[in-house]
C-alpha cells in the first residue's frame, strides 16, 4: 500500500506490535494465569497513565506476535509499551465471561478444536446477525471445556510457532494481566454479540426474591427471549463493578483504573448507561454492515440526529479506519467528514485498526 499525508485529527489509534520475541515468555505466561485473581500489585509506585498524546490500544493484544487475546499477547502489549490492552468479550455455555473475537472457533482456524474428537459432533447452525453460520460455537461449551483448546494465529502470514500452546483466557484473567503490569494499564473490553450471547446463554446467575411463599423475579431479570436471569451486559458490568473498575471519564477513579467499555450494539450501551458510568465508545463498522440489535444502516448511525442521540451516553466513536480516509485499489483516498461530525459533538474518536491484517500491510512495515 502507498501512503499518503492525510491530516486527520484522532484521539486513539489501535495498534499491534511486531518485535521478535524469545521463547523464555512462555514460562513467564505459564505463571500469570494459573495464579489466583486478581493478584492486583501496589498501586503507590505505579506510574500513571499518559494522557499527554492520544492513547495506545493493543488491539487483541500484540497480534501480530502471538495468537491474539491470551495472556502472552497481552503481556507483550504491555511490555511495548501500550496505554490499554483491548479484548471482546463472549460468555460460554454455564455464563463465563471470556476473551474471544469470534462466536465460532471455525474461523480463521482460531483454535485447535478440530484436533478434539470428543467435540466432533458438537457442530451447530445458527444464526449470527443475519447469517447462517456452522461450526463449533463458544456458547455450546463450558468454560472447563473451552480451556482444553489452544488458540491459533488468525493468519497465515504470521508467525505460527506458537499456536495451540495458550489457553483461552477468561475476562477475570485479562483483568488480572493488566492489574498486575508495574504501571498503570488501561483496559478496552468489547461487549461482542450482546443478541446473540443473550439469546443463547441462559446460565447468568440471578437473584429471586423470596415473600412467604411466593417467589418475586424482578422484571428487570425478564429477558426479551422470555428466560429468566441476568443479561450478559449485567454480568459484563458486574465483573468491571467487582474489580474496582469506576469513574467517569479523566476522573480520580477513572485514571486509577482506566477503562473505555466499547460495543457496535448502541442499546447495550444505552442499557449500561444505568449501570456503570465508566465511558463508553460507540464503534463503528463499514458501511456494509447492518447493526444487529438495531439493523441500522452505517448510514442511519452516522446521522447527525443519530450521532446527537448517543452523544448522551457515549464519550467517543470507535469507527473502522476506512470509513475515515477511504482506499481504493489499495491506496488511500478521500478524507470523510465522519471525524469533524464526532469532533463538533464533543465526542473522541477511537480508530480501528492499525496493524498486520493481509500481507499487503505485512509489506509495507
Amino acid at each position: 500500500m502507498t501512503f499518503s499525508k492525510i491530516n486527520v485529527n484522532i484521539d486513539v489509534v489501535h495498534l499491534t506490535g511486531f518485535e521478535v520475541v524469545p521463547f523464555l515468555i512462555l514460562l513467564t505466561i505459564a505463571g500469570c494465569v494459573g495464579r489466583p485473581l486478581p493478584s492486583k500489585l501496589d498501586d503507590v509506585d505505579k506510574q500513571p497513565l499518559q494522557t499527554s498524546r492520544p492513547y495506545n490500544i493493543a488491539h487483541r493484544g500484540s497480534n501480530g506476535e502471538f495468537p491474539e487475546e491470551t495472556a502472552a499477547a497481552y503481556m507483550r502489549a504491555i511490555g511495548e509499551g501500550a496505554d490499554f490492552i483491548e479484548t471482546e468479550i463472549l460468555a460460554s455455555k454455564d455464563g463465563v465471561l471470556i476473551c474471544s473475537h469470534d462466536v465460532t472457533f471455525d474461523l480463521d482456524n482460531r483454535t485447535n478444536i478440530a484436533n478434539f474428537s470428543q467435540f466432533a459432533d458438537r457442530k451447530r447452525t445458527y444464526e449470527v446477525q443475519g447469517v447462517n453460520m456452522t461450526g463449533w460455537f463458544v456458547v455450546d461449551f463450558t468454560l472447563e471445556e473451552l480451556k482444553l483448546l489452544g488458540v491459533n494465529q488468525r493468519f497465515s502470514f504470521r508467525d505460527q510457532q506458537y499456536n495451540g500452546k495458550f489457553p483461552i483466557i477468561t475476562f477475570k484473567e485479562y483483568i488480572s494481566i493488566a492489574l498486575d503490569a508495574k504501571r498503570v494499564v488501561g483496559i478496552y473490553p468489547e461487549i461482542k454479540n450482546p443478541v446473540f450471547i443473550n439469546k443463547h446463554v441462559s446460565d447468568f446467575p440471578c437473584v429471586i426474591i423470596i415473600l412467604g411463599s411466593k417467589k418475586i423475579i424482578p422484571t428487570q431479570l425478564i429477558r426479551s427471549n422470555g428466560q429468566m436471569g441476568k443479561k450478559f451486559e449485567d454480568k459484563f458490568v458486574e465483573t468491571l463493578m467487582k474489580f474496582a473498575y469506576k469513574g467517569s471519564y479523566m476522573s480520580k477513579e477513572w485514571l486509577k483504573q482506566p477503562a473505555f467499555v466499547q460495543s457496535f450494539a448502541p442499546t447495550s450501551l444505552t442499557y449500561i448507561a444505568n449501570l456503570t458510568d465508566l465511558p463508553k465508545i460507540f464503534l463503528i463498522h463499514d458501511v456494509t454492515v447492518l447493526k444487529e440489535d438495531t439493523n441500522q444502516t452505517y448510514y442511519d448511525i452516522t446521522s447527525d440526529s443519530y450521532l446527537d442521540f448517543m452523544k448522551n451516553y457515549v464519550v467517543g466513536i470507535g469507527p473502522w479506519k476506512d470509513t475515515i480516509v477511504t482506499t481504493k485499489n489499495n491506496y488511500l483516498n478521500e478524507v470523510t467528514d465522519l471525524v469533524a461530525k464526532a469532533h463538533a459533538r464533543g465526542l473522541q474518536v477511537h480508530i480501528f485498526s492499525w496493524c498486520m491484517m493481509s500481507k499487503i500491510c505485512e509489506h509495507s512495515q
